[in-house]
């Protein structure tokens, strides 16, 4: 009898977890606006996930808390906008997590006088970010439908200085270049000639760059025509297709996967973070012997 009522007592907590997701849920797809507390869920995701992952720039950690996430993702996914994960958008793409998109925008240095080139629009989240902090945005989706339907999104919530093109970002988009920042949410195996060349001295690329299940996140500067890098963490996006995934050099056989750093050893001296640590926050790597 004691072990079938701690059963019980399971089941019930289970039940009554369960059931306001649900109809949380269920009532945000049949049109009922409100039922989730979306301004307090965004302001819990800003103290636990944006100033507790070490994002420090005003700016950007205002544009975090006033961006409507929700509105980026499918219905049947925004109960989970405001945790800290990656969403499917449909076509295989995905809105990447707060923490990443915040990271990206930080060390892109946005400034209220920027042109910005985005490729990879996805849903239109990170070009809504963006466009509270620069002039323009410029933004590239090689999925026809995702770039009219992210196009869609932002001319109805109002960010008037976003423009939307579908097309390969590979090729940039040079009638509007040069840009003072460019940020690439789409991994390619290299860094684009294209972007490099419509980069205005000066300026800053953050882009994703590496084999197809595992990237390091890079911070390049123009410098003398030249590109300065530095690497930031290790990562994981989705591929850049198009020209770029015509290039790839090497294709990773997906039957046959591998363990990148399974014992977590592999440290280099470029990158602060190891090989495989995805995303790691407030963390120090220590060394002995």
């Amino acid at each position: 009898m004691k072990n079938w009522s701690r059963n019980l007592i399971v089941v019930v907590t289970i039940v009554f977890i369960g059931i306001p997701l649900l109809t949380a849920g269920g009532a945000e797809q049949g049109g009922l606006r409100g039922i989730l507390p979306y301004d307090r869920l965004r302001q819990e995701m800003i103290r636990r996930d944006i100033l507790g992952g070490g994002i420090q720039n005003p700016r950007v950690i205002a544009a975090m808390g006033t961006v409507p996430r929700h509105e980026f993702v499918p219905p049947d996914q925004r109960r989970l906008s405001y945790h800290d994960m990656a969403l499917p958008i449909g076509y295989g793409q995905t809105i990447s997590p707060p923490f990443v998109v915040a990271y990206m925008t930080e060390q892109l240095d946005p400034q209220p006088s920027d042109r910005v080139l985005e490729i990879g629009t996805g849903s239109g989240y990170q070009a809504a970010i963006l466009s509270g902090l620069v002039a323009e945005v410029y933004t590239i989706e090689i999925v026809e439908p995702l770039a009219r339907r992210a196009a869609e999104t932002l001319r109805r919530l109002g960010y008037k200085n976003v423009f939307v093109k579908a097309g390969d970002g590979y090729q940039g988009w040079p009638e509007h270049s040069p840009f003072d920042k460019i940020i690439v949410t789409c991994s390619p195996e290299k860094v684009p000639q294209p972007l490099v060349d419509q980069l205005k001295e000066g300026g800053r690329m953050v882009i994703p760059v590496g084999e197809r299940y595992q990237q390091t996140m890079y911070l390049l500067r123009k410098t003398n025509g030249q590109l300065v890098t530095e690497s930031l963490k290790p990562t994981l996006f989705v591929p850049m297709t198009g020209i770029a995934e015509a290039q790839r050099e090497v294709q990773p056989d997906p039957t046959k996967p591998q363990i990148v750093n399974g014992d977590f050893e592999d440290v280099r001296p470029d990158m602060k973070e190891p090989p495989g640590w995805y995303y790691c926050k407030q963390f120090e790597l220590r060394q002995n012997d």
